[in-house]
């Protein structure tokens, strides 16, 4: 059985704005820099995450293909946008959650910005 909202654990990449943090509804999340994390690759970052996350939301499309996902206990979501920008993302975030509990561990989804 998925996680509820409520207790999902998300950590949130240092490539995303920290206000990002606020539109997770429901949710604990926590940035990698909160983490004492910041500077460390992503396969470091997956291991460092184990057992303490249920999800990773990043903006890095290679990290699918630089990092064997199957094996992670952890959802990975991926932001595509043209930017970064909180204006940008945000509206992105109903998508995100929905996504989070569809999803299992070592699953990874992209979630695309409208491009209009």
């Amino acid at each position: 059985m998925l996680n509820s909202p409520d207790s999902l654990r998300v950590l949130l990449d240092e490539c995303l704005p920290r206000k990002l943090k606020r539109e997770f509804v429901n949710c604990a999340v926590s940035t990698v820099a909160e983490m004492g994390w910041a500077g460390k690759k992503n396969g470091e970052l997956m291991k460092a995450a184990h057992g303490h996350f249920d999800a990773f939301v990043t903006a890095d499309q290679n990290l699918q293909y630089q990092q064997n996902l199957a094996y992670a206990d952890v959802r990975v979501v991926v932001l595509v946008a043209i930017n970064n920008r909180i204006e940008t993302l945000a509206p992105l975030m109903p998508l995100v959650i929905e996504a989070l509990q569809s999803i299992a561990a070592g699953q990874v989804v992209e979630i695309k910005a409208k491009t209009d």
